[in-house]
């Protein structure tokens, strides 16, 4: 069985168009969440420019469904160019159960096989508290990275008060997706961890999935060759 787990971020005035691509390939969308860019404020002033609200789609497709995914994105929403958004697809290592699978892909028919394991890329997960994306992407940047998107997350501790050193587990977070070449991925989670870890007021702690496929790094492409 080869299943990926597909995360599209894109401007949210785009979420239609994408999930309509979704749907003319018998995908489900299984999950939509609002999210917004990492540009930090003193930038977007000097430039004129508003935050870049987001959209984060997710589906679950096999492997052919995948490629297709990636192939009609490009050629509808031009997410091949810089700027236009992200996509990345994380091979899927079990599902529990046959409703399950039917429930995220909408059949149990899939395509033989393993994923992809030439790992070029990857996507960083890094959650911390909120309000405090930009001392997170002041520690990333410098090491590689080169932007990220933010989705508003609930910790789900037991006691609002328990902590895990800077981390509270049961308040309001934010959750900070960076996708990072391999080579980079290391450096970038170092920097997090030293400059915004669980000892600051950031509060971040950070973990990493290898990423099969990827679009939209077309300009981390081209400086990597």
């Amino acid at each position: 069985m080869e299943l990926y787990y597909v995360l599209s971020v894109l401007d949210r005035n785009m979420r239609d168009a994408q999930e309509k691509i979704y749907r003319s390939l018998g995908l489900r969308v299984s999950q939509t969440m609002m999210g917004r860019g990492t540009a930090s404020p003193a930038l977007l002033t000097i430039r004129g420019l508003s935050p870049t609200e987001k959209a984060v789609t997710a589906t679950v497709a096999g492997r052919d469904s995948m490629k297709e995914l990636f192939r009609q994105t490009k050629l509808k929403l031009n997410i091949d160019i810089p700027g236009n958004g992200i996509m990345a697809a994380v091979p899927i290592k079990s599902i529990g159960g046959i409703q399950t699978l039917e429930y995220m892909t909408g059949s149990n028919q899939t395509e033989a096989g393993k994923p992809e394991m030439n790992f070029k890329y990857e996507l960083i997960f890094v959650i911390l508290n909120e309000g405090h994306t930009d001392e997170v992407m002041d520690a990333a940047r410098p090491a590689g990275a080169g932007g990220g998107t933010v989705i508003a997350a609930k910790g789900t501790g037991l006691m609002q008060t328990e902590k895990f050193r800077g981390l509270s587990l049961a308040t309001e977070r934010e959750v900070l997706l960076i996708v990072a070449s391999t080579a980079k991925k290391a450096a970038i989670m170092q920097a997090i961890l030293e400059k915004a870890g669980p000892d600051s007021s950031a509060g971040a702690v950070c973990f990493s999935l290898p990423v099969s496929q990827v679009a939209g790094l077309r300009r981390l492409d081209e400086e990597e060759e």
